[in-house]
């Protein structure tokens, strides 16, 4: 048998279908991502019991509320360019250990202090594990399912927080809130082994950077063993090439407007996301709702997160920016709704749902978008520092509404607010396409690894 003198890594992907070992590691991101946003969520769900058993203020809160946030930004921000140079798998397994031995740990915390601490190494686990998930999930897949894939992927956050509200609404007053903590922690560790046994590094990192032909054709073999018959690996690439890696591309004239774009579109993104999913429960119940309902509605905005599989099969076959920039806008306009429900608990459910779909199907498509713009080079840190940068924005967020709320802002006002975020990562959208208007489809089509 004649063997092919040099196999193209995505070509062969792209020519196979999306096999057990494709979902084996779309399952192991899946709960990386799941267990972030369940781990994020939860000090939200439990910062009423904070307030009760350690005799704070509402304004107390907003340095606990915003630690994990400012680890997520500084874990992203570090993470990505170490991404690009020691690999993605390395970074995964140091980044879920982290995060599981912070939270365990924080569930025994005897003060605000403490906590806050705990909160922020948990932060710097969570921030580097999201976009190295999605970047190994996304040099996984064939290009003309990489967004629908990420996106069924991402919705493991707006699940997790969702899981972890309603988990929290059984499990405080049984167990209390330490018990969500524990659960929280515990979860990683036992992902951690499975990550250590099962996960492979990425045939395109490994490819780029001229690791070992026979170390690229065992992990490709196992999508198919048509690889055995390959002697040597190649990778093209369509997007614009800057001869640099990292922050050098992501930052250079090429990639630098649209680099722009996405941080402002996600940073507005996670200052609705963050606001509400922290502060709503608190908000509703001083509406005049009992703790238990407040807790449960407030649940049902990250739980919309599920829409976003469908955003995928859009961004697949049409204008991803356009699909994306439109979600926004309609985000923008049933947040502001939620404002002006409050005296409708019937009505209030509908728009708090519909807002959590609009919402989370944008935000969750973000990343897929990132991952389809930059090139191999630039991937880890290009995905990371949209993640990282946008943390900024949760931050954002939490402080914007404990400023409302100390300046005794109405409940329709507070959200009225909020919803300007959406519009202002709209236009960003939509400047990003404009300084790339060639940009004509999303991450499917011929090109090998999208826009």
């Amino acid at each position: 048998m004649n063997r092919p003198s040099a196999v193209n890594v995505q070509t062969f992907i792209n020519d196979q279908p999306f096999g057990a070992f494709q979902w084996l590691i779309f399952f192991m991101c899946f709960v990386i991502v799941l267990l972030d946003g369940f781990d994020t969520a939860a000090i939200g769900f439990i910062a009423p019991s904070l307030l009760t058993e350690w005799h704070l203020a509402k304004p107390d809160l907003a340095p606990v509320l915003s630690a994990a946030l400012f680890g997520l930004a500084c874990g992203a921000l570090v993470s990505g360019p170490l991404s690009d140079r020691l690999g993605r798998r390395m970074l995964l397994l140091g980044s879920v250990f982290l995060f599981g031995v912070a939270c365990l740990a924080s569930a025994f915390s005897s003060s605000i202090g403490q906590l806050t601490t705990l909160r922020f190494v948990t932060g710097v686990g969570l921030g580097a594990a999201m976009p190295n998930a999605v970047t190994m999930m996304g040099e996984f897949c064939p290009d003309r399912r990489r967004a629908t894939v990420i996106n069924l992927m991402f919705c493991g956050f707006p699940l997790g927080a969702a899981f972890g509200g309603f988990l929290a609404a059984w499990m405080i007053p049984h167990l209390g809130w330490r018990s969500v903590l524990m659960l929280g922690g515990t979860t990683p560790l036992v992902l951690g082994v499975l990550l250590l046994v099962k996960m492979p590094e990425s045939v395109r990192f490994m490819v780029a950077n001229g690791q070992p032909v026979d170390r690229i054709r065992t992990t490709l073999a196992r999508i198919s063993r048509d690889a055995l018959n390959a002697v040597s690996f190649a990778m093209t690439e369509t997007a614009p090439q800057t001869g640099g890696n990292g922050l050098g591309v992501v930052l250079s004239r090429s990639y630098i407007v649209g680099s722009v774009m996405l941080w402002i579109a996600y940073f507005m993104g996670l200052v609705i996301f963050y606001a509400s999913i922290n502060w709503m429960p608190i908000l509703l119940k001083e509406a005049g709702l009992t703790p238990k309902s407040a807790t449960l509605i407030s649940a049902l905005f990250p739980l919309g997160g599920v829409g976003a599989v469908l955003c995928g099969m859009l961004m697949d076959r049409f204008n991803a920016n356009r699909v994306i920039a439109v979600c926004y806008a309609l985000t923008a306009v049933s947040v502001y709704g939620i404002g002006q429900a409050v005296g409708n608990v019937g009505l209030l459910v509908l728009i708090v749902f519909v807002a959590g779909v609009l919402m989370n199907t944008a935000q969750s498509s973000l990343p897929a978008l990132a991952a389809a713009f930059y090139p191999t080079a630039g991937r880890g840190t290009g995905v990371a520092w949209m993640l990282g940068v946008g943390r900024f924005g949760g931050i954002a967020g939490s402080f914007l509404v404990a400023e409302l709320t100390r300046r005794h802002v109405t409940f329709a006002g507070v959200f009225a607010t909020i919803a300007v975020a959406g519009l202002l990562s709209c236009i960003a959208l939509l400047i990003k396409q404009m300084a790339r208007p060639h940009d004509a489809t999303a991450t499917g089509g011929v090109e090998s690894l999208g826009h």
